[in-house]
C-alpha cells in the first residue's frame, strides 16, 4: 500500500486539487507541506492531534513538513468556524504561545537541518507595507467569489468586520510566500479552510503562472477534530500541567463505541490490518479497543512511562487491580479548611471535579458524589484534616475520580 493510499484508507484526505500529481509528490517523499497553527492558547488541545499525526506519517515516508505557526495572522484572528471576533493578544502572549506549541510538536516531528522546521508568518506579515500589499495581493482576489465563501457567509449575519476579511488574503500569501521561500508545494488543512486554502494555490498560479506546483488537501475530520478538543469541563489540553495524562488517557478510554474504529485509524500508528480485526470486535471486547487507543495515544504525547502509570491508575479505580499510586491525587490547602474543616463542595472544586461551588452543590443534590466509596447527599458533609491523612479517593458521577490528600 502507498502512503498515499494509507491515507486514504485511514480516512484523512477529503478533498484534494490536482490529485494524480499529489499522489506522486507524497508516495515518493517530494512533498514539502505546510499545516498552520494559529497560537490562541499556551498549548495545543487534542483537536490538532490529526494534524500532528498526520505530519509525522508525512515526515516518516521521506516527504518534510512546515509547521506555520500564525504568530502574524494572530493579531486578526481566523473567522473560520466562529460566530464572534477572536480577542486581541500582545504580542508577548503570541510569542509565548509559539514557544510552547514547538516544544509540544517536537513530540511528534523531528525538526533540525533537512528535516522539519517551524516558520513564523510574523516574520513576513508584519513589515508589510499596506499600500504594495493591496496593489499586489488585494487585486487578485474578488470580493464576490471571497463572500460566497462558507467561512465568510456564516459570519455576515451576526457582522463581518474589515480586519477578519482580510484573514484569506493573509493565509494565502503564506502559501506564496512558502512557496516562494521555502520551496513548500503543498497546503493542508481543516474542510472548514477549504476557502482559504484554493485562495493561496490560485494565488501561486496567477502570480507565477499555471505551472507553478501548489496544491491543497483538507482533512476529513478536522473540523470535527476540534470538537474532539472540547467536553463538558472545557479543552482536553496536550500540555501534563493542563491534562494529567492520567486525565488524556481516560478522555480518549471513554470515546463512544461508534469512533473507535475512526480514532484508531486516523489518530494511532497500529498496522491497518490489526485495526480491522479490532473492528470485529463486539460486547466487552469493544472496552479492550478503547484501552489500546487510550494507551497508544498517552503514550504518543506523554511518553509509555506516562502511560503506563494512567493505565494503572484506571484499572486500580474500575477494575479493582493496578497501582494506586497511579490514580492522580491533589491536596487541599490550608485556606480549604475553615475552623479546622472542608465541606464536600469545596472538596470537589479544589479536587478539580467541579469548576464551581454551584455545580459542586447540584452534583451533591443529585447523587452523583461518593467520598471513600459513601454516597454523599447532604451539602453540610464535612471532613477534618485527619480524614484525608492517607489519601481518600472521591467520585463525581461514573467516571471521575481523585485521590484527596491533606
Amino acid at each position: 500500500m502507498t502512503v498515499f493510499d494509507e491515507l486514504k484508507a485511514r480516512g484523512l484526505l477529503a478533498q484534494l486539487t490536482d490529485e494524480e500529481e499529489i499522489k506522486e509528490l507524497i508516495n515518493n517523499g517530494k512533498a514539502t507541506f505546510y499545516i498552520g497553527f494559529d497560537p490562541t492558547a499556551d498549548s495545543l488541545h487534542v483537536g490538532h492531534f490529526m494534524a500532528l499525526c498526520l505530519m509525522k506519517r508525512m515526515q516518516m515516508a521521506g516527504n518534510k513538513p512546515i509547521a506555520l505557526i500564525g504568530g502574524g495572522t494572530a493579531y486578526i484572528g481566523d473567522p473560520s468556524g466562529r460566530t464572534d471576533l477572536r480577542q486581541m493578544m500582545t504580542p508577548e502572549t503570541i510569542q509565548h504561545n509559539c514557544d510552547c506549541f514547538k516544544k509540544q510538536m517536537s513530540r511528534f516531528i523531528e525538526f533540525g537541518e533537512g528535516k522539519a522546521q517551524m516558520v513564523n508568518n510574523a516574520d513576513w506579515l508584519l513589515d508589510l507595507n499596506y499600500i504594495e500589499f493591496i496593489r499586489d495581493i488585494g487585486s487578485q482576489f474578488s470580493v464576490n467569489n471571497m463572500l460566497r465563501a462558507e467561512c465568510y457567509k456564516q459570519r455576515l449575519e451576526r457582522g463581518l468586520n474589515f480586519l477578519e476579511f482580510n484573514y484569506m488574503l493573509m493565509q494565502s500569501y503564506d502559501f506564496l510566500k512558502l512557496y516562494q521561500d521555502y520551496g513548500c508545494n503543498m497546503e493542508f488543512g481543516g474542510d472548514d479552510q477549504w476557502s482559504n486554502m484554493l485562495g493561496g494555490t490560485e494565488l501561486i498560479r496567477k502570480k507565477l503562472g499555471k505551472d507553478a506546483y501548489a496544491m491543497t488537501i483538507t482533512l476529513l475530520l478536522n473540523s470535527e477534530g476540534k470538537k474532539m478538543g472540547k467536553t463538558a469541563k472545557g479543552a482536553v489540553w496536550l500540555d501534563p500541567e493542563k491534562t494529567s495524562p492520567y486525565e488524556f488517557y481516560q478522555y480518549w478510554r471513554n470515546v463512544a463505541d461508534a469512533d473507535v474504529d475512526k480514532c484508531l485509524r486516523m489518530l494511532t500508528f497500529l498496522p491497518l490490518e490489526q485495526i480491522e480485526e479490532m473492528g470485529k470486535w463486539e460486547d466487552s471486547r469493544i472496552n479492550e479497543a478503547k484501552e489500546i487507543l487510550a494507551y497508544e495515544l498517552t503514550s504518543l504525547v506523554h511518553g509509555d512511562e506516562e502511560a503506563k502509570k494512567a493505565q494503572d491508575g484506571a484499572k486500580a479505580i474500575f477494575a479493582g487491580g493496578g497501582d494506586m499510586s497511579n490514580v492522580p491525587a491533589v491536596e487541599l490547602k490550608e485556606e480549604d479548611f475553615k475552623d479546622g474543616q472542608v465541606d464536600i463542595m469545596q472538596v470537589l472544586v479544589s479536587a478539580g471535579l467541579c469548576p464551581t461551588r454551584s455545580e459542586a452543590r447540584r452534583a451533591v443534590q443529585q447523587g452523583g458524589v461518593s467520598v471513600a466509596g459513601e454516597k454523599v447527599t447532604d451539602i453540610k458533609t464535612s471532613y477534618d484534616k485527619a480524614f484525608f491523612a492517607d489519601g481518600v479517593m472521591v467520585q463525581k458521577g461514573k467516571k471521575s475520580f481523585k485521590k484527596v490528600t491533606a
